[in-house]
């Protein structure tokens, strides 16, 4: 019997059909959790965080993208720019006041896209394995040239998870629009604390793009740490007791 309580989603309305959401009520700044592709917010990290700010006192807001866990929508109609405006809406009509983004993976390419639109709602950026632009910097190269040939000719491809025993789904209509919505090739001014999360065993978005980024992100207050046992899920012990000392810096 699994005694665990799990707290039941708020169905919220979205730009895409409902999305479902899970506060933390608390004072201070804000942490918003902004979660990867095919992830939901119940996922390790976002659950680590949950039980954090709760001990800590702070509000904390997580959701799910449209077509992604509890909300509604099918996941094939998903782009980076839907899944961005979800955020987006999250973040200007169900938050307020000063917000620490936390963003897993594709959640922090869709970090850097709220901090380009909306940088007065900033109180710090937290990228954790990030994986800004993958859609047209590190997908086309590590794919074999039949899956991507695949992808352009059928317009969609379903390729063996290496995390489960599921299917990752990609369409190019998501690979076209990421293509649109590049954050690494234009200025992206932070005026906050940025500080990134990156493992060094990460086989799927390496550590170098995660300097990368770090490095284009134009803020006074950047720190980059490397995890060298760590991989793309940055969710073992110490790599959470890592997450939780970064929100504890910039919630001070």
């Amino acid at each position: 019997m699994n005694d665990k309580f799990e707290p039941r989603a708020k169905m919220i309305d979205g730009p895409h059909g409902g999305l479902a959401t899970l506060t933390v009520e608390g004072e201070g700044p804000s942490l918003l959790w902004l979660g990867g592709y095919a992830s939901d917010m119940r996922g390790t990290k976002a659950e680590a965080i949950d039980a954090h700010a709760r001990a800590r006192g702070l509000p904390y807001c997580r959701f799910d993208y449209s077509g992604h866990g509890e909300s509604d929508g099918d996941f094939e109609d998903g782009t980076i720019s839907r899944w961005a405006e979800d955020a987006r809406h999250i973040l200007t009509t169900h938050t307020s006041g000063p917000q620490i983004l936390i963003g897993s993976s594709m959640g922090a390419w869709i970090a850097g896209l709220l901090a380009r639109q909306h940088p007065e709602r900033l109180a710090g950026l937290i990228l954790i394995a990030p994986a800004p632009d993958f859609a047209t910097e590190l997908t086309p190269d590590q794919w074999p040239q039949d899956q991507w040939a695949t992808l352009q000719s059928e317009g969609r491809i379903a390729i063996p998870s290496e995390f489960d025993n599921s299917e990752m789904v990609y369409t190019k209509a998501m690979f076209d629009d990421g293509a649109q919505n590049k954050v690494l090739d234009q200025p992206l001014a932070v005026p906050c604390p940025v500080r990134v999360l990156t493992g060094m065993k990460d086989d799927v978005v390496p550590w170098q793009h995660a300097v990368r980024y770090a490095e284009h992100i134009d803020s006074p207050d950047v720190t980059v740490t490397l995890a060298k046992e760590g991989d793309h899920r940055l969710s073992s012990p110490d790599d959470l007791t890592r997450l939780m000392a970064a929100i504890d810096e910039l919630a001070r």
